[in-house]
């Protein structure tokens, strides 16, 4: 990891996260929603929550899923490529930055796999924020599996290979 990486590793306490990077949860809501009303999860969960997330160049975030929506938020640092894969094996590539073509923010929809890199760029690292609604919480947390996804989704063997 680079220094400017390490710097802000250290300033803001981030940790290792099993996805790739490294992260620090800033905000969890009090306010809980019954299972009763979360089919998709396993249990009662936080409204929403968030955490400050970064990738360190030549890290990736590897390709996951969750049972909820994740906003992304660009922070500063080089621009990042969120990559998603749509049911049906659609892939769409969003570019997270605050320069002409690229987002400041951009959903990865609850169930659509996605993982993202760092571009190559002075900075050496991406800062982005990310919330979840419903909380995040590990239990509605999939990594993918590279044999299960190439044989999903044969076409995506370079993106699948490179984030997994």
């Amino acid at each position: 990891m680079n220094t400017a990486a390490m710097h802000w590793v250290e300033r803001l306490g981030l940790e290792p996260h099993p996805e790739g990077g490294h992260y620090r949860r800033t905000y969890t809501a009090e306010l809980m929603l019954p299972s009763s009303v979360l089919p998709d999860h396993t249990g009662d969960r936080h409204v929403a929550s968030a955490i400050i997330f970064l990738l360190a160049a030549g890290e990736t975030s590897r390709l996951h899923r969750l049972a909820s929506d994740e906003m992304w938020f660009y922070h500063q640092g080089d621009p990042l490529t969120l990559h998603l894969i749509h049911p049906y094996g659609h892939h769409e590539e969003v570019v997270l930055g605050c320069e002409r073509g690229q987002q400041l923010q951009a959903l990865a929809p609850a169930g659509v796999w996605f993982g993202a890199a760092p571009t190559a760029g002075p900075q050496g690292f991406s800062l982005v924020g990310n919330s979840v609604a419903p909380a995040f919480d590990f239990a509605d947390f999939e990594l993918a599996n590279k044999a299960d996804l190439l044989a999903h989704y044969p076409e995506l063997n370079a993106i699948i290979e490179r984030l997994t």
